[in-house]
């Protein structure tokens, strides 16, 4: 994020890549709020849990359709 200081200078500052995404998010529903009226979504959703989440979720997806696959299929 660069920042430009009342002095003329330029400050830049670190931010991770997940905050910025998220700012930006922010910004467009404060521009466009009817963008999320069908609520959040894949994205969403994985940006909140983070890779460790992401990966159970998957899992977890995968060991079920397995069961399902013996006990139905």
């Amino acid at each position: 994020m660069v920042t430009f200081a009342t002095n003329g200078g330029i400050h830049v500052s670190e931010e991770k890549p997940e905050t910025t995404r998220e700012r930006i998010r922010q910004e467009e529903l404060k521009k466009d709020p009817s963008g999320s009226i069908h609520g959040g979504g894949l994205p969403d959703l994985v940006g909140n849990l983070g890779w460790k989440g992401t990966g159970i979720i998957i899992l977890v997806l995968i060991v079920g359709f397995i069961i399902y696959a013996v006990f139905f299929g």
